[in-house]
């Protein structure tokens, strides 16, 4: 977690902080800087001080203003907003202490009873210090004497928003590395995502092995993070392996293990990430990309059980299995690149999860979620607007939220001033050229373009086709297979075990 994050959860929670966090804090004080957006709700009776305060708060501080007369309307706002989960979701709350109906005392208390998130500022007309204990005391952010000036309500203001989104980057953070994944933090979970979620959290009931699918950036990991955020094995390891990315002389040596010197190299014993795992998950991301040697291991391990190190006996092994791929498996196996017994084992609970341009409802909330992320971990401010927000919205991307992720730190970083508008995102080249891939078919060998037939008439094999765009990628990319492989979606090592496979020319 980093440490700057660290020291101002420490600082704003009251608590104490050791040297290197405090001077941490101290040498990061100018660059930690908040995102704004949402509504604030001002709860204030007194028209006169109504208007005053929303001018302020609109023309001079430039946030969004909804009013409320007492209490009692400022809570049923506040519930209606939550079940409606809108972008006009309340941010903060300013409120009067003296007011009819139901004063601010008691609408505070039942505030942060149902809304324990939200930060509350108080106002009031007199200087009583036990008034304001007691407003602190049952949690208010602030607690401010009327009349109050631009410049003290804006360090208010920017002061409880800082605290609420540490707390939600920390508490985010905390759950991924405690394992404890909810599909509650799943942005979509009750929307675009909502099949999807249902389909998962009866897989997070039971042990079966589960195999997501799915287009790469959609957020396979996040799943398997939450069906074991869900599980029964929660308290226990949740494991990640990238099987694209291990080397393939070092594939069985990484998810079984070895013993000291069972090979050149080998100084000391490990355990394998499956052992590693034990009691709880383990994640196969790109499991297609295994070799078919590694294939027959894994199916090995399901069947029995047990693993077995290089170089050592086995060993049972209580594990669940959940698997990723952004391959058609089936397609694979028909093709002689997949066991077919492998595939039945880990397919015994097939979820797809849908790519980003199937639920276009939730990137204006994915997109003020990357950018309460980067307010909190680089300081940078920035707000949507509604423009903005529906131009995102109607992009295909296919990159999914990988790729709108990275648009967003962009524009955060690139924007003129802390508001993003649909210019700024047109000057990023979305408008123009939304997906940023090159034109096979412009590219293809001597201007042409790709064929399915051959010159005679006949249809040309997929296998030929894979070569053909393949090489033209290659040739796109001046030989460089990394970048040609990522245009393609495909693992590095695929992608050399393909060169070889079709004698490509690099």
């Amino acid at each position: 977690m980093p440490k700057l994050l660290i020291a101002y959860y420490q600082y704003f929670t009251l608590k104490s902080p050791s040297e290197d966090i405090r001077m941490c804090f101290i040498s990061g004080l100018d660059m930690l800087v908040f995102p704004i957006m949402g509504h604030i709700l001002l709860v204030e009776d007194e028209p006169t001080q109504q208007r005053l305060l929303s001018n302020l708060l609109e023309k001079r501080l430039h946030h969004k203003v909804k009013t409320a007369k007492h209490g009692k309307e400022a809570l049923e706002m506040l519930k209606i907003a939550e079940a409606s989960d809108t972008a006009a979701q309340f941010k903060l709350v300013i409120m009067d202490v003296m007011m009819p109906v139901m004063d601010g005392m008691e609408a505070l208390k039942l505030m942060r009873e149902r809304f324990p998130s939200l930060p509350i500022i108080m106002l009031t007309g007199n200087e009583e210090l036990s008034t304001a204990v007691e407003a602190m005391r049952h949690g208010a952010a602030d607690f401010l004497t009327k009349p109050v000036t631009p410049e003290r309500l804006e360090v208010s203001i920017q002061h409880a928003l800082e605290l609420k989104t540490l707390r939600q980057e920390v508490s985010r953070l905390a759950r991924v590395t405690d394992g404890t994944v909810r599909f509650t933090d799943i942005v979509g979970y009750d929307q675009g995502l909502l099949s999807t979620v249902s389909l998962c959290q009866k897989a997070a009931k039971s042990d079966i092995p589960v195999l997501l699918s799915g287009q790469t950036g959609v957020g396979k990991e996040l799943f398997a993070h939450a069906i074991h955020g869900e599980s029964a094995r929660s308290t226990h390891p949740f494991i990640a392996v990238n099987c694209g990315a291990i080397p393939e002389n070092l594939i069985e040596s990484t998810l079984f293990g070895h013993e000291k010197g069972s090979f050149t190299g080998a100084t000391q014993s490990t355990k394998g990430k499956f052992r590693e795992a034990a009691g709880g998950t383990i994640f196969l991301d790109e499991v297609g990309e295994l070799p078919m040697e590694a294939q027959v291991k894994l199916l090995r391990v399901l069947q029995e059980k047990e693993v077995e190190p290089v170089g050592g006996s086995a060993v049972a092994v209580d594990v669940r299995v959940i698997s990723a791929t952004n391959r058609r498996l089936a397609q694979e196996v028909a093709e002689g690149r997949f066991r077919e017994d492998l595939f039945f084992r880990l397919d015994v609970l097939p979820i797809r999860i849908p790519p980003l341009a199937e639920r276009s409802e939730d990137i204006p909330a994915l997109a003020q979620h990357f950018l309460e992320r980067v307010a909190a971990r680089h300081g940078i401010v920035a707000e949507l607007s509604d423009e903005a927000l529906d131009l995102l919205s109607r992009r295909s991307w296919p990159g999914n939220v990988r790729q709108l992720e990275n648009m967003i730190n962009r524009l955060a970083v690139m924007a003129d001033g802390n508001f993003i508008t649909e210019k700024d995102i047109e000057i990023q080249g979305m408008a123009s050229s939304p997906h940023h891939f090159p034109d096979l078919n412009q590219s293809a060998p001597n201007g042409q373009f790709l064929l399915l037939n051959h010159p005679d008439g006949a249809n040309k094999s997929i296998a030929e086709l894979e070569a053909e765009i393949l090489q033209t990628t290659l040739d796109q990319h001046e030989g460089k297979v990394l970048r040609a492989a990522k245009a393609l979606n495909l693992a590095k090592s695929t992608f050399y075990r393909k060169i070889e496979e079709y004698g490509l020319s690099t």
